[in-house]
């Protein structure tokens, strides 16, 4: 008689199962507002344009996350990003190279990343409190440098800001008959190459399992050798250099700086990042999940809209709902989870 063998498979770690959760609401809700709304729905390019619009929020969302899962927070990511735009739009018109805007925005994003985390992680201030401050200095920089919204007037960073991803396969046809090909700017692309790069450095790396570590019990932490001081220190960094990359990418998008530029950017990010599965009390989070976070945020302020329900703070209002809607959600789910292990 030949022997049956068992398969067990293994559970799925809180990670994985409020990533797989987000996933499917995401899928639900896309699905419902087809059936429901249709019109651009119904096509490829609204997914684009998704992620055309939110691709910086996708990149400081992620950044959010690795701060978060060490149990920290950081509200100053979206000032940082707003002086990042006006600051690399102000050297470009003043004759500047595009390489060493992107060097300006990448070395702007470290500065606050590093100020901030020393502050953190060396001297024990509450990151609130740290960021808080981080985010008045950013948006009083940013009014230092202009108070009038600045167009960028740069031919080259001009036809970068245009150059774009054409899929013709992926279009549509409009109602005159002609093929509207798909369209994917720029910065999509380096919002995907950060949500894999940071998927990779959490998930492969031994500075990804400090992290984690670091977030679900510090004194644990210490107890296996983790430098407890240095790794948050680097979540701080990671994070400051990621809100260059967006806002980058912001400007990549808009060419334009404003002061009020990425204003309230850092709330949509925390709530991206908690809709995918981040906890606030640290040690759980994953980018992946981060990103279909910020997609379905995106899909719920679009069904608003179309729904015709046009005044801003109906969109206000949803996001609160599904950000509390998530959070019950994750919370009845671990800890029915934990019981059962127990």
């Amino acid at each position: 008689m030949n022997e049956k063998k068992k398969v067990f498979r293994e559970p799925l770690t809180d990670n994985q199962l409020l990533m797989t959760i987000t996933i499917c609401i995401f899928v639900g809700m896309y699905v419902l507002a087809i059936l429901i709304l249709k019109g651009g729905f119904l096509h490829v390019q609204q997914v684009f344009d998704m992620l055309n619009d939110n691709a910086s929020l996708i990149i400081v969302a992620c950044g959010l996350t690795i701060v978060m899962i060490t149990a920290g927070i950081d509200i100053s990511v979206g000032a940082v990003t707003s002086l990042v735009v006006m600051s690399c739009v102000l050297y470009l018109n003043s004759g500047g190279n595009i390489l060493v805007s992107i060097l300006l925005a990448l070395g702007i994003g470290l500065a606050f990343g590093a100020v901030q985390g020393f502050l953190v992680s060396y001297l024990d201030i509450q990151p609130f409190i740290v960021s808080l401050a981080g985010m008045f200095f950013a948006r009083g920089l940013t009014t230092i440098l202009s108070v009038n919204p600045q167009k960028v007037e740069h031919e080259g960073f001009s036809k970068l800001m245009d150059t774009k991803i054409v899929i013709p396969w992926l279009g549509y046809t409009a109602k005159n008959g002609n093929l509207v090909p798909a369209r994917l700017e720029l910065g999509v692309v380096v919002a995907l190459l950060c949500v894999v790069v940071i998927f990779i450095v959490l998930k492969f790396t031994s500075l990804g399992r400090g992290f984690y570590a670091i977030g679900g019990n510090q004194t644990s932490a210490l107890m296996l050798g983790i430098n407890v001081k240095k790794t948050r220190f680097m979540a701080y960094i990671l994070c400051g250099l990621l809100s260059g990359i967006s806002g980058y990418v912001f400007m990549m998008h808009t060419g334009a700086g404003n002061a009020t530029n990425a204003a309230g950017m850092e709330m949509n990010a925390i709530a991206a990042s908690i809709i995918g599965g981040t906890l606030l009390t640290g040690g759980v989070g994953n980018v992946a999940g981060t990103f279909f976070g910020t997609m379905t945020l995106t899909t719920i302020k679009k069904i608003v809209v179309s729904s015709g329900l046009n005044d801003p703070w109906w969109q206000s209002i949803t996001t609160g709902g599904m950000l509390c809607f998530f959070i019950l959600l994750q919370s009845v789910v671990l800890s029915r989870r934990s019981k059962k292990k127990e």
